[in-house]
């Protein structure tokens, strides 16, 4: 069996999903972490029996030449890890944000591209237990053709003066929070599961005076094949049930056949028309983050690795969702309505992709 030799960039705080996840894929091999901090970067280095620790990610990547590297830092420094690795032949997984803007997003992209190398976002959504059931009934027809959707989010851990702190603190800063960072998600999930987006409607506030960016949003989605969806989120409101964090909130699928629920506890129920509500059952654990996702997400990148075969969030194809992200701001300001139209606005951006959008 072919071991993967990778490194890692980060030590924040949902690395550790990560590092967690590559241990028990047995064709990887984490060699190497790099963290500017070497208090919490030498503790995952022990917790995972990582053999080495750097300061400096160059030095790490020209030192360890690893098969791939997963970037694990802020979203302002991954065209700049990218570019280092790609130009050497090195494979990419990066978490998301992907980029600060849209344009520096595609600006990544076009880089990577342009050195052949592979590249996959980190977008784990798509990869939960639940969405991948959700999938198999959709594509079984289970509800006949669906037209409409509604998820409802409340997180709770945006609300007081303290807000964001114990885990991501600097949330606080974002000037723009709640779709970049949680939205991106669900429009990424969404697409996976229903198709492309034509037209969105969005408003957002921001509730908690402490940060800078919208804490609540209210998005309505328009795809191609008719369906509408919407996304109601707040991270400032608090849940009625024990774990925000499993499947971050509820879902509502109506097709022409019935109904299908997703509830805070992982659990799926059909409902057919004029038939009482029937629990669904499949596999999803409460293991490492949300139902495992993060594993699901790094073993689709491994066997892609091993079968040449595409990654599902390939940089061309995440770009689309990062355009819809974009038409929601454009939406909110506007206060209307906005045509989605991935080839005109990633055209727009292609001559002068480093020009921020944002």
């Amino acid at each position: 069996m072919k071991k993967y030799k990778g490194v890692a960039v980060g030590a924040g705080y949902f690395s550790h999903f990560q590092y967690e996840a590559w241990d028990r894929i047995p064709e990887v091999a984490i060699v190497a972490i790099c963290n500017r901090s070497l208090e919490s970067g030498q503790a995952i280095q022990q917790k995972y029996n990582i053999p080495k620790h750097y300061t400096d990610y160059k030095e790490m990547i020209d030192a360890e030449r690893p098969d791939f590297i997963d970037i694990i830092t802020p979203p302002e420094s991954h065209l700049e890890i990218c570019e280092y690795a790609a130009t050497r032949g090195i494979h990419i997984i990066c978490q998301k944000p992907l980029a600060p803007n849209l344009a520096e997003a595609i600006a990544l992209v076009q880089l990577v591209k342009a050195t052949g190398v592979r590249f996959m976002v980190h977008e784990n959504w798509r990869f939960q237990p639940w969405y991948r059931e959700m999938k198999r009934l959709l594509d079984a027809d289970i509800l006949g053709q669906v037209h409409t959707v509604y998820f409802r989010s409340r997180m709770g851990d945006g609300w007081g003066e303290n807000a964001y702190i114990p885990r991501q603190p600097y949330f606080r800063n974002y000037p723009r929070l709640l779709i970049y960072e949680n939205g991106i998600h669900f429009i990424d999930t969404f697409r996976y599961l229903f198709g492309e987006v034509c037209r969105v409607n969005a408003r957002v506030r921001k509730l908690n005076p402490v940060i800078a960016g919208e804490d609540w949003a209210n998005v309505q989605f328009e795809f191609d094949n008719g369906l509408f969806a919407t996304w109601d989120a707040s991270r400032y409101n608090e849940p009625n049930y024990p774990d925000s964090r499993y499947t971050f909130g509820e879902m509502l699928l109506e097709g022409m056949q019935g109904t299908l629920r997703l509830y805070p506890d992982g659990r799926l129920t059909i409902q057919k028309l004029g038939k009482p509500e029937e629990q669904h059952d499949y596999v999803h654990e409460n293991t490492n983050f949300s139902g495992d996702c993060v594993y699901h997400t790094q073993r689709h990148f491994i066997d892609g690795l091993i079968t040449a075969s595409e990654f599902e969030t390939n940089g061309d194809d995440y770009l689309k969702s990062l355009t819809v992200q974009e038409m929601i701001y454009q939406s909110a300001e506007a206060n209307m309505p906005i045509e989605v139209s991935h080839h005109d606005t990633l055209k727009k951006h292609l001559s002068n992709p480093l020009k921020s959008i944002s």
